[in-house]
């Protein structure tokens, strides 16, 4: 029986399930995250058939931002906590707290940089002529706020589990080489390491420390392997 710890960075799966399996109300969106990782429960590649006991599945995210904040572009403050962005991501959380085996853990926001940044495609367009700025609609621009303490709990978890030996196996759904640190660390604690990228590329140096590389979905079309979004820097306290 191997013992299967399987773990989220919320932002980033967001982002790549918004691209593979299109956009869903927050509760779906729980439901599918959770029916996801359950996949990885399952024979793929050149692994043993030996059955796999799902020991629990740790989604990190941060609260959604309350605060108020002017867009660049209509000079209009928007309230944060009355936007749609804002139900949605409670919704998501209620329902993530009500599925079996999953721990939701909750990282902090940076809200002092937050703010609307624009799109790179309209960007590239803006720089090549194609367009002007008049031509600039709300839609070209998005909400960025850092998370913090994002990437320490993932860290840390991954060390906890490692060191007492809870698990036999660790699936890492995220796409971040910040993360080299502790996969390396379970490795030499004989922890056989999945990474779960969802097709996103990785750097080398995150895959050369792990165990395999697998993601359970079908691969996308070439143009939408590395899509134009921006996934949140974390930084640590």
């Amino acid at each position: 029986m191997i013992r299967t710890a399987i773990l989220v960075d919320s932002a980033f799966y967001q982002k790549r399930a918004n691209i593979l399996f299109g956009q869903k109300t927050g509760q779906e969106r729980a439901s599918e995250l959770c029916e996801y990782c359950i996949r990885h429960l399952g024979d793929f590649g050149n692994e043993t058939r030996e059955q796999k006991y799902l020991y629990r599945i740790f989604v990190y995210d941060c609260p959604p931002s309350d605060k108020t904040i002017m867009h660049p572009l209509t000079q209009k403050n928007v309230w944060l906590k009355r936007t749609e962005l804002y139900s949605w991501t409670n919704s998501f959380h209620e329902a993530l707290t009500h599925k079996r085996k999953v721990a939701l853990r909750m990282g902090e926001l940076l809200e002092s940089t937050a703010g609307y940044v624009m799109n790179a495609d309209a960007v590239k367009r803006l720089c090549r002529g194609d367009i002007q700025v008049a031509d600039l609609k709300e839609s070209d621009f998005h909400l960025d706020i850092q998370q913090k303490g994002v990437d320490m709990r993932i860290g840390l978890d991954i060390a906890s589990l490692a060191h007492k030996r809870l698990i036999d196996q660790i699936v890492l759904i995220a796409g971040d080489s910040d993360f080299v640190p502790a996969a390396k660390h379970a490795r030499r604690e004989g922890i056989d390491f999945i990474l779960d990228p969802m097709w996103h590329t990785i750097k080398p140096s995150l895959n050369e420390h792990i165990d395999g590389l697998h993601s359970c979905v079908a691969k996308p079309p070439h143009n939408l392997e590395d899509p134009l979004c921006v996934i949140p820097r974390n930084i640590e306290s």
